[in-house]
């Protein structure tokens, strides 16, 4: 069981994968949390902002923020969609040409995040440590991607949706089929007309 950024795509059943104040002689000194980078990833059907947790998968997000500012994500498709499951892009355009990526980034699965409903996590082959350009979008919780899962490592969960939920739940639904080497393919295309790191964060919607 893998989420894949090769061309051998698997066939997926659900049951398989399925800062404090601190008071110092009367004075508070609050502890600024570090600042959570926020993507913008511009699509045909609407706009979808992620958060990163850099804290927690630092080396997973300076490789998605490299992807970002590179223009990586400009013309990419989502290019597997599974309703009950997740979307996945970053890895091909409309026309299903492969995109060069840099090296792999290890696996840091480990870092406590859940691939619930919302987050957004790094594909990879049954290499752990093969995860580049290509990301998943979790639209249900998804206990059996979590570390440790069944292969003994689970999916590194890197951030989470904190706008345009609405847009997944669209993408989600997209029709879709296969062609040869690739399943679940929306017939009519989801592409990332843009990915821009936000100079100005927005306040995630509770």
């Amino acid at each position: 069981m893998q989420l894949t950024n090769a061309r051998s795509l698997p066939i997926f059943t659900k049951s398989l994968v399925l800062s404090a104040a601190l008071g110092l002689g009367g004075a508070a000194l609050a502890a600024e949390p570090a600042a959570m980078p926020q993507v913008s990833l511009r699509t045909n059907v609407g706009e979808i902002v992620l958060e990163l947790d850099k804290e927690k998968a630092p080396k997973t997000v300076a490789n998605f923020l490299a992807y970002v500012k590179s223009g990586h994500y400009k013309g990419t498709i989502f290019h597997r969609v599974i309703d009950g499951f997740m979307i996945q892009g970053g890895g091909y355009t409309a026309d299903m040409k492969s995109k060069p990526t840099k090296p792999p980034v290890k696996s840091e699965s480990k870092n406590g995040l859940k691939n619930d409903a919302y987050t957004v996590a790094m594909a990879r082959t049954g290499d752990p440590n093969s995860a580049t350009a290509q990301f998943f979008i979790n639209v249900v919780n998804n206990d059996g991607l979590n570390y440790p899962a069944p292969d003994g490592v689970g999916y590194t969960v890197f951030g989470k949706v904190i706008a345009g939920q609405e847009v997944v739940d669209k993408i989600k639904g997209v029709l879709v089929d296969d062609k040869p080497n690739f399943q679940n393919i929306p017939v009519i295309p989801v592409v990332v007309t843009a990915a821009t790191i936000l100079k100005t964060p927005i306040q995630p919607k509770q």
